[in-house]
């Protein structure tokens, strides 16, 4: 039996990835610097693994960006656009994988970043490769390689990871029309093989190959690339032994498939689809080995090791115990790295901690199963196996969970707390007379940046070196002049600015009840940017006011319409780790009533725009289609029941980013928001297509410029983008705004950009109005 893992987190315990390389990119440290950071992450990784008991530890899972970025790289998919950035002597591998990321502004050179989006139903993003017709492969980057021999030097065989051929060309995008990217195969194939046989003549034993799209609706010529692929991989290479790695749903209809391709072992999601089990066990052939997921990787809850006992002995006694792994979920990137930093100074409770695993703790977790699994070493684990009962025991029973009166307020919800009084056609003209905007209103999304005075402030309360009264003044005086300098440019409904604010989930789960949260639990969203989720353990009430005082402290300092900024039900679950002893359902409607009392009490304090953020709505979609009519009712209901408690003439304003809306319009609309802001200028405005197809009926902004770059775009720019969006939705309904929240950039390429996105809006009025 075999104990291994599919990946660990890259960002290290202290989040020192992300230190590393925002100081890279500022200048204030060296690239020497930022390598050796990189490296000693790596081993510190394979050293804690090792020392853990795993059998197989994985290499290539770390990243100084994104796994699926690297690969582009590994495969020579450097869009065209980058070329001059290779060319540039003074640039490196790692250069260029920043530029195009986060775009390249510099050298006489002005590079857009290549598209992102959401790993699955995940919070994770990655980089979209960028496919052409006929388009031609060759091996770039030899980080695989480089990773597994360094680990080597430290006497560790390790398993190097890949995303797999097919689900890396099922992961970008045609750039181009009249071709499929799956056809490319043959042509990316061979980069492969070059890799694959490069390890091979290092003696690497194991390779993992990532396939998650085994766990997706195929097409016929996909599945039939999976043949392809691992038959020629397995007829160029034979003594490599191969992993197959599915998660995050079940493999149903496409059992068939992998039953048949020539690899050494495949892993299954039990989390996900324990129900899969029986029939993967009664299908796979005698050759092949059957790695079971059953450590969540995506949740912080301790694992039941009584349940998962019982899906390993089912394996042992079908399969024989040398045909079993035991391993996490998926990859360990979702979950924080280390429990042990949670001690006693942190917000958790011990009541709470005690039910919890991180990162460190699920390695710890896969090894005990296995000793609990083998005769030999079971007795040597029996203390383990009594602890863990204990646990899960205590939190069935804690009545910490359960608050009657919330369950009793869910069970009363009825259809019509899920509508608006009027319907859009009615509210608009009704809201066109409240609010009095021009065509083509400006608004930003919501925050603004977070200055290293802003972050001092707010740790210097934490650590009680600044009294709650001078840090109030403090952010006051910030909003204030966020709120001067939005008058001052133009912008036609202001935000606050959201500076009291530390994170768009984890603000509000600190003061709802039903929470707690941890001090170090962070995990990585993209590149550099971590968060740290707040943590869902029983029902989910609102105590207090969450944010009416500083939205009407900011409406009471200008004329204009300032919008009160919260964030939707399914985006607070969705980016939170949730409770997963009820349906998910239940938990977002919890939220959703304290979100709607949220919205009431704003409108009662005088905001007539509200925006209720819902980025992870298509996140949360289920991986199967089969599936999706049910989460999507919940999910469009679960908003709805928050918004729908103000007057017609009351805004609602939501956001989305990172969406491919074509497959979901419908619901979109269902939501039944006033007006969606959505992320766009990364795809060109391409995402507006399926608003135009379906005639969406409400206001719509598309982001004119991409916040998660540095790069300043020109009037110009945005003016082309907004006639791109003219083309295909009414002016009458468009807004203009950035692709999302400002937090994260700095204020000199803010203010450049909303100047610029201010003076593009006055540029698009006139033509308009002439028309008219």
């Amino acid at each position: 039996m075999i104990a291994h893992n599919l990946g660990y987190p890259r960002i290290g315990s202290h989040r020192e990835l992300k230190k590393a390389c925002e100081q890279y990119w500022s200048g204030k440290t060296t690239f020497k610097n930022l390598l050796q950071v990189g490296k000693n992450l790596r081993q510190e990784n394979w050293l804690l693994q090792k020392q853990a008991g795993i059998d197989l530890i994985p290499s290539n899972d770390f990243s100084f960006y994104d796994q699926v970025l690297d690969m582009s790289l590994m495969a020579g998919a450097i869009p065209e656009r980058y070329h001059d950035v290779i060319l540039n002597k003074s640039n490196v591998e790692l250069d260029l994988c920043f530029a195009m990321a986060r775009g390249y502004q510099k050298d006489g050179l002005d590079i857009t970043a290549m598209e992102m989006t959401k790993w699955f139903d995940t919070n994770y993003h990655y980089i979209v490769p960028e496919f052409h017709k006929n388009q031609s492969f060759k091996l770039f980057s030899t980080k695989v390689i480089d990773e597994f021999y360094e680990a080597k030097q430290l006497g560790i065989i390790t398993k190097p990871v890949l995303i797999g051929p097919v689900s890396y060309l099922l992961l970008g995008k045609e750039k181009e029309e009249g071709f499929d990217r799956i056809d490319l195969i043959k042509n990316l194939l061979p980069v492969y093989i070059d890799i694959v046989k490069r390890l091979d003549k290092l003696d690497v034993q194991w390779i993992q190959f990532d396939e998650p799209f085994l766990a997706l609706d195929l097409s016929e010529k996909e599945k039939k690339a999976f043949a392809q692929v691992y038959n020629e991989i397995r007829k160029e290479i034979p003594s490599v032994k191969i992993l197959l790695a599915t998660y995050f749903e079940g493999l149903r209809d496409n059992l068939a498939i992998v039953k048949s391709l020539p690899v050494n072992a495949l892993h299954i999601d039990l989390v996900r689809d324990a129900g899969q089990l029986t029939p993967v066990i009664g299908a796979i052939p005698e050759r092949m080995m059957l790695s079971l997921g059953v450590v969540d990787g995506r949740n912080i809850w301790k694992n039941d090791f009584s349940k998962s006992l019982t899906f390993v002995e089912k394996a042992k006694t079908a399969l024989g115990e040398a045909r079993v792994m035991i391993a996490p979920s998926c990859s360990l990137l979702h979950t924080p790295c280390d429990l042990d930093l949670e001690t006693t100074d942190t917000i958790l409770l011990p009541e709470i901690k005690q039910w919890m695993a991180f990162a460190k703790q699920k390695l710890k977790e896969v090894v005990t199963l296995k000793k609990l699994s083998l005769p030999e070493t079971k007795a040597s684990a029996q203390l383990q196996l009594e602890e863990n009962i204990k646990a899960i025991e205590s939190r069935r029973t804690s009545s910490r969970i359960h608050n009657p009166t919330v369950k009793q307020r869910v069970a009363a919800l009825t259809d019509a707390d899920a509508k608006r009084q009027s319907t859009f056609t009615v509210r608009k003209k009704k809201q066109q007379d409240a609010l009095r905007l021009p065509l083509f209103p400006t608004t930003t999304i919501g925050s603004f940046p977070q200055t290293i005075e802003v972050r001092e402030w707010r740790a210097k309360l934490k650590k009680g070196e600044l009294t709650p009264q001078a840090y109030e003044q403090h952010i006051k005086a910030e909003t204030e002049k966020a709120i001067r300098w939005q008058e001052e440019i133009g912008i036609d409904v202001l935000v606050h600015g959201e500076f009291e604010r530390n994170d768009m989930v984890e603000y509000f789960g600190e003061q709802l009840q039903g929470y707690v949260f941890s001090k170090n639990g962070w995990v990585q969203s993209y590149g550099s940017r971590c968060v740290k989720p707040p943590i869902i353990f029983g029902d989910v009430s609102r105590p207090n006011a969450m944010t009416v005082a500083w939205s009407a402290f900011a409406q009471s300092l200008t004329r204009k319409h300032m919008k009160g900024m919260l964030t939707g039900p399914v985006t607070i679950l969705q980016w939170s780790f949730v409770r997963d002893d009820q349906p998910r359902s239940v938990t977002t409607n919890q939220i959703a009533l304290a979100i709607r009392d949220e919205v009431v009490d704003l409108e009662k304090a005088g905001i007539k725009i509200i925006q209720i953020d819902e980025p992870a709505i298509r996140e949360g979609l289920p991986l199967r289609k089969a599936d999706w009519n049910e989460y999507l009712a919940w999910a469009v209901k679960a908003f709805r029941i928050a918004a729908s408690g103000v007057k017609d003439e009351t805004q609602i304003h939501t956001h989305m980013c990172y969406s491919e809306f074509n497959d979901i319009i419908e619901s979109i609309a269902d939501m039944d928001a006033d007006v969606i802001t959505i992320e766009c200028s990364r795809s060109q405005m391409e995402l507006l297509d399926a608003f135009a197809d379906f005639n969406y009926p409400n206001d719509i902004g598309p982001g004119v410029y991409d916040i998660h770059s540095p790069r300043v775009p020109s009037k110009d720019e945005m003016v082309y983008l907004m006639n791109k969006a003219r083309a295909v939705i009414p002016a009458e309904q468009l807004w203009v705004n950035p692709d999302c929240g400002l937090k994260t950039r700095h204020w000199e390429e803010t203010r450049k950009a909303l100047i610029a996105m201010v003076q593009a809006a006055r540029e698009l009025r006139t033509p308009v109005a002439v028309s008219r």
